[in-house]
């Protein structure tokens, strides 16, 4: 099979999954389920193109075990944080934006649609990885790339781990989380699910393929501007009157020493 049929293909197997999991947020009325399958989408996107791809057995199987580990990783750890809470903020707004009556249809295409092309399309770089690259060992990228995926991992699961205990205390509330990761970047997690994409797209690279690295891109793009670090630092602002300080002297992404 070509590489356009494979990637084709997968585009209706992200979209089953999503529309399975619309009909069960109509039956549940809570949109947020959606986000619990983002990082297991991205598994599923993974397996398949594994099984239908005819790349370097080693490579496919390297790349899939990272895969799964991030993205269960990340599905498990937002079933737990989530458990109880009820329908995301977001989603509420949006359902008293458009009505009970109309928001049922509207979320299919505003959420369910549009995170599975999303998804579709971020998973470039994990068809390209598994693909091409049937007679090219593992390389240097390849180990650069398990090496940047191993620093970005720590990262965004670390994060999440010192901010879960953080916010488990309830004397720290209102105050602003500056030490661990937290001391060398705002977003620790954030910063980290960018690095495990840009391993992914090492080791794409490392296969021969070169276009499909633009998954990598997008999922940083999207990191950055739109839906995690631009987003919540305007909330954090508003929320926390301490938060302007921790910003003068602590890089917002890419980790680095503070500033005195």
């Amino acid at each position: 099979m070509t590489f356009l049929q494979i990637y084709s293909q997968a585009l209706l197997v992200i979209m089953i999954m999503m529309s399975v999991l619309w009909i069960i947020s109509v039956i549940l009325k809570n949109v947020s389920i959606v986000d619990l399958f983002w990082g297991a989408g991205f598994v599923l996107a993974a397996g398949f193109y594994f099984l239908k791809a005819d790349g370097y057995d080693l490579r496919k199987t390297m790349l899939l075990f990272l895969v799964s580990i991030w993205g269960l990783r990340l599905s498990f750890y937002l079933m737990w944080r989530n458990h109880g809470k009820g329908e995301d903020f977001r989603y509420r707004e949006f359902r008293k934006k458009y009505g009970e009556n109309r928001y049922w249809w509207v979320s299919f295409f505003q959420t369910f649609l549009l995170q599975g092309i999303l998804m579709w399309l971020i998973s470039a770089p994990l068809i390209g990885a598994q693909y091409a690259g049937a007679d090219k060992n593992l390389g240097i990228l390849d180990y650069a790339g398990v090496i940047l995926w191993t620093i970005g991992f720590a990262f965004e699961a670390g994060g999440d781990y010192q901010l879960a205990v953080f916010k488990a205390n309830h004397a720290n509330k209102g105050k602003v989380l500056d030490t661990g990761f937290w001391k060398y970047t705002r977003h620790p997690n954030y910063f980290g699910d960018a690095a495990v994409w840009w391993g992914y797209g090492l080791i794409c690279l490392s296969a021969g393929s070169y276009l499909p690295i633009l998954g990598s891109l997008l999922m940083t793009a999207l990191i950055i501007k739109v839906s995690g670090v631009a987003l919540l630092e305007k909330s954090l602002m508003e929320q926390k009157p301490h938060y302007k300080e921790y910003i003068e002297k602590t890089n917002a992404f890419i980790p680095w020493i503070p500033k005195k």
